[in-house]
């Protein structure tokens, strides 16, 4: 039986969810590491399989940037570099990729999930420009947004004769989440009441899940013509400490917050999170279907549904396996996108992607 070769994949970002893309990438035999890109001078020179956390010697050093990672001619990218405080930067880093004649997967900027009618024109544009001029073509996502609001709920979505509302939540403890810019500057953790953070910034709910509602949308057949955000924190009773820091009596402790896509008035596609930091924290607002946290998809129509994902993993709780989830998506992407026409590519256009057998 022939061995089908090996894809080249190189790496940029070791964060939380790179660095869980960069253990499959050693341990899979459909890839060939090629280099490794990271931007903290600490690990500029580790092999790779340190920077993964695990015991295998890669014989690939990391180097700065993306210099490295493109001259060691990959075909493929997986680009987990942050995105959410950067966007601007980790664009114009899928762009040189994709300029570069090499395929991109990853988990930001995160508005490429579904950029239309979120990101301007003349930057979507741009960028298919360089991908078609380059046969390049580049597929983003994550847990949520990510397949957790669009493959979940357009699987489901298939077998209903009838659909008036979908709405997909998150509702999950975030303690032990480690990822100290995402929990303190982004999502406001720790911080007064009265301080807003960048995520409750008006239209900033609206961009970061617009790519789901306009994908839903688009899946659906109807064409979203408001959104509507809204979101309510609240203070923690006491100081207590987290994967992150500490949250300090009165500050900032659990948020919930609704994106809602309406089409004539109505609320067709809703996006809701409960974000707790302890699980007594507003029992009033929704509760996970496991300890920790779960994703929910609930489909109103006939037949109506309600789904829960519940991720779990040998190495670590709900956090951790839901990042491993959305790396798996991300690395189990890579031949679809290798096979992928030029340009941006969605969820809604992929062929369907699964992980591989490994025994």
């Amino acid at each position: 039986m022939s061995v089908a070769t090996p894809i080249r994949v190189g790496l940029v970002g070791t964060g939380n969810a790179g660095r869980l893309a960069l253990r499959q990438l050693i341990a899979d035999p459909r890839f060939e590491l090629t280099a490794v890109g990271v931007s903290t001078a600490t690990k500029v020179g580790q092999d790779a399989g340190i920077l993964a956390g695990v015991d295998t010697v890669t014989g690939v050093q990391a180097t700065e940037g993306l210099d490295g990672v493109i001259a060691s001619n990959p075909d493929c990218v997986v680009y987990c570099a942050m995105g959410d405080t950067r966007p601007i930067e980790s664009f114009d880093d899928v762009r040189r990729l994709l300029a570069a004649g090499i395929d991109v997967v990853g988990s930001a900027p995160g508005t490429l999930q579904f950029p239309w009618g979120v990101m301007p024109q003349k930057a979507i544009t741009k960028l298919e420009t360089v991908a078609r001029d380059n046969d390049t073509s580049i597929f983003i996502t994550g847990v949520d947004p990510g397949f957790a609001n669009d493959l979940i709920p357009f699987a489901f979505a298939s077998t209903c004769q009838r659909i008036e509302q979908i709405r997909c939540m998150e509702i999950a403890d975030y303690a032990t989440y480690d990822g100290a810019t995402v929990m303190f500057d982004v999502m406001g953790f720790g911080k007064p009441l009265d301080e807003t953070p960048m995520l409750f910034l008006p239209g900033v709910l609206g961009l970061a899940w617009g790519t789901t509602i306009r994908q839903l949308a688009a899946g659906l057949g109807v064409e979203v013509d408001e959104i509507e955000e809204i979101h309510e924190s609240e203070p923690a009773p006491e100081e207590f400490e987290i994967a992150a820091g500490t949250i300090a009596r009165g500050s900032r402790a659990a948020v919930r917050f609704e994106i809602i896509g309406k089409v004539d008035g109505k609320p067709v596609i809703v996006i809701e999170h409960v974000n707790r930091l302890r699980e007594d924290l507003r029992p009033d607002w929704a509760q996970p279907a496991q300890p920790g946290g779960c994703y929910r998809v609930e489909i109103v129509g006939e037949p109506n549904y309600r789904v829960d994902i519940c991720p779990t993993s040998e190495h670590g709780d709900h956090n951790h396996a839901a990042i491993v989830a959305a790396a798996g998506r991300i690395v189990n992407a890579i031949p679809a996108i290798i096979d992928a026409p030029a340009g941006i590519r969605t969820t809604a256009d992929l062929p369907l992607v699964t992980g591989n057998y490994t025994g």
